[in-house]
């Protein structure tokens, strides 16, 4: 008897613990999302590197919420000390209306643990070191006017900064929901982690989305404000850069940018030292150790408890919907500003530069380079517009991050 009392006590036991008990409608919509997630990470490839871990950070936080759990303390009375079998030898006494309690202290989970990398704000900037690794900005450096369109295409970020605080979200909140415009995943959360923390889940997994859609969500905003001719022009090929003009280009653009506007500093420091690593040619070893192994790791931990973030109870209300509406909106205006100020210099130059290559000055590397080439090549099959994409689209990674700094240094 004693057995089986023993064994239902068991079964009753799990069975309280188990999700079936403790999770609420909202975890089961999350887990249902994250399931979406995991499918368009793996079955339609959108930003599987980073959408993948961050669905199953996502889907773990639902379905155990401890995960994300963090340390604390039980106080425990001499009698239930006792009674748990507990031994107080060692262990620091409170004294509280005059009964003494020891300190029963209790570890935080894995993902809580992990998460203080995004918290103290230490993996963007890592991974904007392996991105400086595997970055060749020589066609920033053979056509500097491309970095006008990079500036360019951040001028959504601060219109939707102002759109953001008419919506009645505070500066700190509107800072980190307008960076999203940028495209450019570790900036946002970096940016996020200093001014709206509480954003986390919502702000990166809207970053993410909007970078796997930059197939989908640029070339009709492209082809809207483009003619026919304009997208059909075929650029001059780039002139060489030499191995000196890359080894400066970092060391002059960190130290311009450290002076001027210090609150950038980490992001662009490291973004030009992995850079530096990679143009130098004297040390391969870490070049290729911080362009895979290190930025491996570190994109398996900032994804996975990046997902951890978006607990159904954070994730779904409706200032959710709104951050996703505002960054869509940041996105397509960053898109609209490169593109428009791609006609002002095809003007200019009368008729030398291809506005197409403006879109790229988002700073999703090196897709929406890509997606210039690709809607430039459907009007015109003999053009080439990768290579001059792309410096718009470094620089946009250069410029998403000085943003970043600027929106630190007024409402941070």
């Amino acid at each position: 008897m004693e057995i089986l009392t023993g064994f239902l006590d068991a079964v009753k036991g799990i069975f309280y613990s188990s999700g079936l008990v403790n999770l609420n409608w909202q975890n089961y919509a999350m887990i249902a999302i994250s399931c979406v997630l995991l499918y368009l990470a793996i079955k339609k490839q959108y930003e599987p590197l980073l959408l993948l871990p961050i669905a199953f950070g996502m889907l773990l936080v639902n379905l155990y919420p401890e995960i994300m759990s963090p340390p604390s303390v039980e106080l425990l009375t001499q009698q239930q000390a006792d009674a748990a079998g507990f031994n107080t030898a060692g262990h620091a006494v409170q004294i509280i209306d005059g009964v003494k309690y020891f300190e029963n202290p209790t570890y935080g989970g894995l993902l809580y643990y992990l998460y203080q990398g995004v918290k103290l704000g230490i993996y963007p900037p890592l991974i904007f070191l392996g991105i400086g690794c595997m970055t060749d900005f020589g066609p920033l450096i053979a056509n500097p006017k491309s970095l006008i369109l990079g500036a360019a295409a951040q001028i959504g970020i601060f219109i939707t900064f102002t759109g953001a605080i008419f919506l009645g979200f505070t500066e700190a909140e509107a800072g980190a929901i307008g960076i999203i415009g940028g495209a450019d995943g570790p900036t946002a959360i970096y940016v996020t982690t200093k001014l709206a923390p509480h954003l986390l889940g919502s702000i990166a997994i809207a970053a993410y989305s909007y970078m796997a859609l930059v197939p989908i969500i640029q070339p009709p905003i492209m082809k809207l404000l483009t003619t026919k001719k304009e997208r059909s022009v075929v650029m001059e090929q780039l002139r060489p850069v030499s191995k000196l003009e890359k080894i400066l280009f970092p060391i002059i653009v960190v130290i311009l940018i450290a002076i001027f506007l210090p609150d950038a500093a980490p992001l662009v420091g490291m973004l030009m030292l992995g850079n530096l690593f990679k143009e130098s040619g004297v040390v391969d070893r870490i070049a290729k150790a911080a362009q895979n192994e290190l930025m491996n790791i570190i994109t398996i931990f900032l994804g996975t408890t990046v997902g951890a973030t978006a607990s159904g109870t954070n994730f779904l209300k409706f200032d959710t919907i709104k951050i996703i509406v505002l960054g869509l909106i940041a996105f397509c205006m960053g898109t609209a500003f490169g593109v428009l100020f791609g006609k002002l210099m095809y003007k200019f130059t009368g008729g030398k530069i291809n506005p197409l290559i403006g879109s790229a000055g988002v700073s999703a590397v090196p897709m929406a380079a890509r997606v210039s080439q690709k809607v430039g090549q459907q009007e015109n099959p003999g053009n080439f517009l990768l290579m001059h994409a792309m410096g718009p689209n470094v620089a946009g990674v250069i410029g998403s991050a000085v943003a970043a700094g600027v929106l630190l240094n007024v409402v941070g």
